[in-house]
């Protein structure tokens, strides 16, 4: 029986901060195992972000239309803060999890989740993007 080896120690690197900073950033030990059903349970899915709209009264959220190749989706993302013009993002293709339950959050449905990296680390958040471009609503895993 496959048994994984232990965590490695915690190691830093110095990464951009959500203000803008070069910090040093503590990489996060690994999360428990999980078994290859459980993930393939999530639905991760690629899509283009087709508008970025405002949503009254949010500091955080804003409203992107994505298109997953046979229908589209209002998926709220709170990136607001994250970026000098959050519309930047229009026309790029990235992950999200689509198989969620929806959420109401600020009044509006989101049905997904963005998929980016960074956020939890309390670093600037990137966008997780293809190499190439692909077919709207094609699967990751």
């Amino acid at each position: 029986m496959y048994k994984p080896h232990a965590p490695a120690p915690a190691l830093t690197s110095v990464v951009m901060h959500r203000d803008q900073t070069m910090k040093e950033m503590k990489v996060a030990p690994i999360k428990p195992t999980v078994a290859y059903d459980v993930f393939g349970q999530i639905d991760i899915r690629i899509g283009t972000i087709e508008r970025v709209e405002h949503i009254a009264g949010a500091d955080k959220l804003v409203k992107l239309i994505v298109d997953f190749g046979d229908h589209k989706r209002t998926i709220l993302a709170g990136i607001k803060l994250e970026r000098k013009n959050p519309r930047e993002i229009e026309g790029i293709q990235t992950l999200f999890v689509v198989n969620l339950e929806p959420r109401k959050m600020m009044g509006e449905v989101s049905e997904g989740m963005l998929f980016d990296i960074g956020y939890a680390d309390g670093i600037t958040p990137v966008l997780a993007v293809p190499e190439k471009p692909i077919p709207n609503g094609a699967r990751a895993g």
